[in-house]
């Protein structure tokens, strides 16, 4: 199961959020006391795990302006906290069938609710025909059998039918036990489902780990369960750290020679330096080391006695060694995070990661290494939510994926009045304090990568570029109008990137105009863009615009027979595997997008014959020009085509 949206209302400062998707890794991004962590928490208290509990408590949670009018406010039903809905995987469908029957679920989505004082409820669209013959099939009730059924048509119904039958047949007795053992079908459901839904583990703070433990007294700590203790938390995550490595204390001290037991440390250093080294970046002449040592009488107890396990950081450039506890505060919580969820990937089931301001001692690049263990290590496993107001922990090549978290205040006339917190997954944000994590995340990537000018036509990717330039190029050869040399191409790497790129720098004196490809799902993206503010009216457009198509690419302001020409020019096709137009249509005649029509086509292209790549024909066009200097009917209704797009942007100017 994977979550999906979520909707928190009557929580904290958190009135009506409004709904919200998430993805399998999601940012959550505000300013302190927006209401980040009061997002985190309520999401942890609908099926929180045994390690961070949560529950909803009217007093303390419901917002306290509100709290002397919660019976007026929700009559004679408690509050409700939270509403999210989640995707069942195929396997989650296969254990539903074989429980409750092939098409009794109607979708593959569930709505999962929880209120005040209440157990989580589960909504689901139900196909109760199906539910029934699943039943009567099962328990092999013949047709006489069934007729005595006949009036009920949902388990409910069935279950007060089967209480009635005064003459019951066998099969009826067997029907009737299950369903008093299961309940109705929804309530199965509702079960089955709250038995595969993932916890949510919530942090807020963070173990650090121990430089140092006393190996005996730490072996009867695990033995006695008092390792769970929040006094022992450093001990116990020292000796998941060594587990991490893959030799457990146990391991250590059962070894009976000293050979064995120095490869066994070697061991457990060389592989913990490689696993951290893997995500710490900011020092690769770092080793860490594991020593296992008898304890000396002047160190502090319980260091004094028995036998101590030290870790300690070997610095191969200065040739020094220091204790663990005396790294940096990063290097320390970023070793210590990643013992941590190690172990949460081990976990039978999946859980969803709710974690509150990771990363905040580590520097710029350091956050950006645990946003790659973020990605590569836990999110194959588990959903992760996080929030940050640090621009380094804003992902800049994902910002589709962060919410912006706003404490929303209505003005009227001097009264400011509070509309609570608000989690919006668009970022066309007017408070310049909440932007300006996304404004240091693009900038610091913009800076890296791309080149912006006065006047800057965003497009979605660097063959647009080449595509513009080269059209643009051949209409002026022809003595007419190209795009003017004004616009700065600027390519943005897709429209959910076009988006906040315009939210966060078109108040800063740039004028900028959009071309984007549109495809199917894009639609309400380009609406929502087109309705906003932050760009002047009229300087967004899609291809899907000007050739007045559901949906279009840049490719598509080719000719299709001139698109094939690129094509084979590009990838050297010989006589046997020479596209067409109609061969492109051929391959793909579900769509007039050439572009999936290339893929389609080059999909059954012999292993010979690379990959189709986007950016391959345009850059090959760049190289030929003279392909547009044909006198064909293709290349002059190319060239048309794009002159009236170019004559709409040199408008805006």
């Amino acid at each position: 199961m994977q979550i999906k949206t979520v909707h928190v209302t009557n929580f904290r400062s958190v009135d009506d959020s409004e709904l919200f998707e998430v993805d399998p890794v999601t940012c959550l991004v505000g300013k302190n006391e927006a209401g980040k962590s009061a997002i985190l928490l309520a999401l942890a208290a609908l099926n929180p795990h045994d390690v961070t509990p949560a529950v909803f408590d009217k007093e303390r949670d419901y917002p306290r302006r509100h709290l002397t009018q919660y019976e007026e406010r929700h009559g004679d039903e408690e509050a409700l906290a939270i509403s999210t809905t989640w995707e069942l995987s195929a396997d989650d469908m296969e254990h539903m069938s074989e429980q409750i029957g092939k098409g009794v679920l109607a979708k593959n989505e569930v709505t999962i609710t929880r209120r005040y004082g209440e157990k989580p409820h589960v909504t689901v669209g139900l196909n109760f025909p199906a539910a029934l013959e699943f039943l009567y099939t099962k328990f092999e009730l013949d047709s006489s059998e069934r007729s005595v059924l006949a009036s009920a048509t949902t388990t409910s119904e069935l279950i007060d039918v089967l209480s009635k039958i005064t003459s019951p047949t066998e099969n009826h007795k067997k029907l009737k036990a299950y369903l008093d053992k299961n309940g109705a079908v929804t309530t199965h459901v509702g079960r089955l489902i709250m038995s595969i839904l993932p916890k949510f583990m919530y942090f807020s703070s963070y173990d650090r780990m121990e430089g140092a433990i006393q190996l005996e007294q730490t072996r009867q700590y695990i033995a006695d369960g008092q390792i769970k203790n929040d006094a022992h938390r450093g001990a116990r995550l020292f000796a998941e750290f060594l587990d991490y490595a893959g030799v457990s204390i146990d391991k250590i001290t059962q070894v009976t020679t000293y050979e064995t037991f120095n490869a066994r440390l070697q061991a457990a250093s060389n592989n913990i330096t490689d696993q951290v080294l893997e995500y710490w970046t900011q020092n690769p002449d770092l080793n860490v080391v594991v020593r296992i040592e008898q304890a000396r009488s002047g160190d502090p107890s319980p260091l004094n006695t028995g036998t101590i396990a030290w870790a300690r950081i070997q610095n191969n450039l200065h040739r020094v060694d220091t204790p663990f506890s005396e790294r940096s505060a990063g290097f320390v919580w970023f070793f210590s995070f990643l013992v941590k969820f190690a172990q949460v990937q081990k976990e039978e089931t999946p859980v969803v990661l709710l974690l509150d301001e990771p990363g905040l001692t580590l520097h710029g690049k350091a956050q950006a290494d645990l946003l790659r263990f973020f990605k590569e290590k836990l999110a194959p496993h588990h959903q992760i939510i996080y929030s940050t107001h640090s621009p380094f922990m804003v992902p800049a090549e994902e910002l589709a994926s962060v919410r912006i978290v706003e404490d929303q205040v209505e003005m009227k006339g001097p009264r400011r009045i509070p509309q609570g917190t608000k989690v919006r997954s668009d970022v066309l944000t007017r408070d310049p304090d909440t932007l300006f994590p996304l404004q240091g995340a693009l900038g610091y990537e913009i800076t890296q990568s791309l080149f912006v000018g006065k006047h800057t036509l965003l497009v979605e990717g660097p063959g647009d570029i080449l595509y513009v330039q080269a059209i643009s190029d051949a209409l002026k050869r022809r003595g007419r109008e190209g795009l003017d040399s004004r616009w700065t191409i600027c390519p943005a790497g897709g429209i959910d990137k076009i988006r906040p790129f315009v939210a966060m720098f078109s108040s800063n004196a740039l004028h900028t105009a959009v071309l984007s490809d549109q495809a199917q799902g894009d639609k309400r993206k380009v609406e929502d863009l087109k309705k906003s503010e932050v760009l002047q009216a009229g300087h967004f457009f899609t291809m899907a615009d000007f050739l007045q198509r559901p949906e279009a690419d840049i490719e598509d302001m080719f000719e299709p027979e001139l698109f094939a020409s690129m094509l084979n020019g590009t990838y050297e096709l010989d006589d046997q595997h020479k596209l067409t137009a109609a061969k492109l249509i051929e391959a793909k005649n579900d769509t007039q997008r050439l572009v999936k029509q290339a893929e389609a086509a080059f999909a059954i292209m012999p292993s010979s014959v690379p990959e189709f790549d986007h950016f391959r024909p345009a850059s090959w066009l760049i190289r030929n020009p003279k392909l547009l200097d044909g006198k064909g009917a293709s290349v002059n209704t190319t060239l048309d085509r794009a002159q009236t797009i170019f004559d709409a942007y040199n408008k805006l100017l």
